[in-house]
């Protein structure tokens, strides 16, 4: 049986899982009667809401051209964003061949273009797929342009340019080489995979090398490393020892298992040769971009290494007046657990713990990363107190102070381009290029110190009426930029605890955005609004009208007409606090309050920090 590896990049919401849900289907992977999710590739809760792959994941099927030829195609998924960008490269040096995906009406969007650009860099040939062909609004040959058009801009070679194209419909599980065509079977696809792209070059009778890629964690096999076999094969049970990049021996042991990708699942094998994309569990220490080898094997296989973590978040026991109520998890010792299982499986992230074991430092690569984190721990049932994000810094050779900077890349209509650079020059980010990018569109790139770019997507999207388009990968560690301007508002902070009163939050209104409703429950110190001025302000929202027997003047009593509360997502809660500040997070609410609950603590803490 031939082998074929192949990984499929597209951006948010092009059709990739529902195509590859089709694949399976097709090539008989699933049986007849075997009940299917939709979206089978988007496996956990989060990935099917957002509609996002946060975490690669590999599959196969194997297809059989009815001529006595079979071949395993292990298909990996990667994911689409910058914050997981470093998962991007590993999952590509494991594949010969992409398949882009593009909207047939969208075309090729910035996210893509990341992972198409990393794709092209390794001399990877791809395959083009407009998915989606029986739209109303489909713009199929200038698709295809834009498409080429990007290519060149990523200085594809002459046999990366001379791509084959397919038109396909995911959703009714056909591809053509003809656009025209509205009915059929995924069989093209099949031929081209096998076609274009090479099988691996992995050497089947070298010593036994494999780069591990991917990690996770079993509860009965402990650390399972996915990845690709360069040379040689292993056997179940075989000795094996893992070096990292610079050659040093990690740890020593066996493969108690190898598994191989069979449509979704992971099914025990007992060899396994070079080629195939596998997982071996039975080491406890070894991580991504690690070589398992032989142990006659001292020289490691060339790996991307991690990108340093840049951002921290504190993640602290909550300890406001309403803790407990809405979450089973709530003591320190579950909290250190659970981050402690997640820095296992998540080589991005760091965790440490403080010195007052209440609270832990959990380093990522983003915001969006440490968010995807912190929704998952609150359905799970936690409860987290959780400060703002800091970034972090280092120092270069003199001493000096540095921070980590990132190239950011902004799409967005030229009309938004003047507003968009202003607001970058705030945040002390220098523009480093400007060009049309067609279709009334300007793209600019920055390079911008990450701790001014906290924050700032809720803002863009606003001031580009949702059109802009950002993306943010990392560049270095440069020099310190100084002082940055923060939240310029200051906000309302409630002065006793009791329940929202809309007689209270009438006149409140006047003061600034309120982020509660009545009959919300308030405890004192909590943010119940954003104040119109710099200054922060204790106000009363509890206050409720006195009654008497006296009617108002003019026959009718006021009635009270409130705008709705501005209610704040958990990343743009995270965004919006200032340093004195948390969110509590629990698994029915998010809200927002001062660090120190007492007024008396916090004039304490600022004259502290003044002096």
């Amino acid at each position: 049986m031939s082998l074929r590896n192949v990984a499929i990049i597209a951006h948010v919401d092009h059709g990739k899982t529902t195509l590859v849900d089709q694949l399976f289907r097709q090539s008989g992977t699933f049986r007849d009667n075997q009940r299917i999710e939709e979206r089978a590739m988007d496996s956990n809760d989060l990935e099917k809401e957002r509609g996002i792959t946060i975490l690669a994941k590999c599959t196969s099927v194997e297809w059989d051209d009815h001529h006595g030829h079979k071949t395993r195609i292990n298909i990996v998924d990667t994911p689409g964003h910058a914050d997981f960008g470093g998962e991007v490269e590993r999952i590509l040096s494991m594949v010969d061949g992409v398949i882009l995906l593009v909207d047939s009406a969208e075309g090729a969007m910035p996210q893509t273009k990341f992972v198409t650009g990393k794709a092209l860099a390794l001399g990877l040939r791809p395959i083009v797929v407009v998915n989606k062909v029986d739209r109303s609004d489909a713009r199929i040959q200038e698709v295809l342009d834009e498409v080429f058009d990007l290519f060149v801009s990523l200085e594809a070679t002459d046999e990366q340019l001379d791509f084959p194209v397919l038109y396909a419909s995911g959703r009714n599980g056909y591809a053509s080489t003809d656009e025209n065509a509205r009915e059929g079977t995924l069989t093209p696809m099949f031929e081209t995979i096998v076609k274009h792209v090479p099988e691996p070059s992995a050497d089947p009778n070298g010593p036994f090398k494999f780069l591990v890629t991917l990690l996770d964690r079993d509860n009965f096999l402990g650390r399972i490393l996915t990845g690709l076999i360069f040379s040689g094969s292993v056997k179940t049970n075989m000795a094996i020892h893992a070096l990292d990049n610079d050659g040093k021996i990690v740890e020593t042991g066996r493969a108690s298992k190898i598994m191989a990708f069979r449509g979704l699942e992971r099914v025990p094998v007992d060899v396994a040769s070079a080629g195939d994309i596998i997982s071996i569990a039975g080491l406890t220490t070894t991580t991504v971009s690690n070589t398992i080898c032989d142990p006659s094997v001292s020289e490691p296989l060339h790996a991307q290494p991690i990108d340093p973590p840049t951002l921290s978040m504190r993640f602290a026991v909550n300890d406001s007046p309403m803790a407990g109520r809405e979450g089973t998890k709530v003591t320190s010792r579950m909290i250190r657990d659970r981050l402690f299982r997640e820095a296992e499986s998540n080589v991005a992230i760091k965790v440490t713990e403080a010195a007052d074991r209440d609270s832990y430092e959990v380093a990522g690569r983003g915001e969006l990363q440490l968010g995807v984190l912190i929704e998952t721990m609150r359905r799970e049932g936690f409860e987290l107190g959780i400060s703002r994000p800091r970034v972090l810094f280092s120092e270069d050779e003199t001493g000096a102070k540095t921070e980590p900077y990132e190239t950011v890349i902004i799409d967005v209509d030229e009309e938004y381009s003047g507003t968009v650079v202003e607001k970058m020059n705030i945040r002390k980010a220098e523009m480093t290029d400007m060009r049309p990018s067609g279709g009334g569109k300007t793209r600019i790139t920055f390079s911008a110190p990450s701790r001014g770019m906290i924050g700032y997507h809720g803002e863009f999207l606003s001031d580009t009426r949702g059109t802009g388009i950002m993306n943010r990968l990392f560049e270095k560690y440069g020099p310190h930029k100084g002082k940055i301007e923060g939240r310029k508002n200051g906000v309302l902070i409630s002065n006793g605890a009791g329940e929202a009163n809309a007689y209270a939050l009438g006149p409140l209104e006047e003061r600034g955005i309120l982020m509660v409703a009545p009959q919300e429950a308030l405890y004192e110190g909590m943010i119940v609004g954003e104040n119109a001025k710099t200054d922060d302000l204790e106000v009363n929202p509890m206050k409720a009208k006195q009654l008497t027997n006296f009617r108002a003047s003019g026959g009718k009593d006021d009635a009270i007409r409130l705008t709705p509360p501005w209610r704040l997502t958990l990343e743009q809660a995270i965004a919006y606090i200032d340093d004195d500040e948390l969110v509590e997070v629990t698994p029915r609410s998010i809200r927002l309050r001062k660090r120190y609950l007492d007024p008396n603590e916090r004039k304490r803490a600022s004259r502290a920090k003044a002096a």
